[in-house]
């Protein structure tokens, strides 16, 4: 992959892959991350989930609040990188994501 390692990281990783229910997500996230970190996290997937629509910048912008640099950064990585694009093909082949990127299906 070429990228940086920390010692720990797969285990994480795996601890993460352990969790069965959004609502152990939700625990296990709240307790490894600050409040912050989590609002960044989750402004990042939403800019995502909203690019891959096919929203421009300017309307992922006045809807998440992102800057234009966050937004150029989460769309490199959604054409060039695998995470986010992996989540999203996932998410939609389980019927968990609208067409639109607007909200999540519960």
């Amino acid at each position: 992959m070429g990228k940086i390692r920390h010692p720990g990281e797969t285990q994480f990783y795996e601890a993460v892959l352990s969790l069965k229910t959004v609502e152990e997500c939700q625990l296990f996230f709240e307790d490894v991350s600050t409040i912050k970190e989590l609002q960044s996290m989750f402004q990042r997937f939403r800019v995502a989930c909203l690019l891959d629509s096919g929203s421009n910048y300017i309307e992922v912008s006045e809807t998440t609040g992102a800057s234009s640099a966050t937004i150029s950064r989460v769309n490199r990585c959604l054409n060039y990188g695998g995470g986010y694009r992996t989540a999203l093909d996932y998410l939609k082949e389980a019927g968990k994501l609208d067409d639109d990127g607007s909200d999540f299906k519960e």
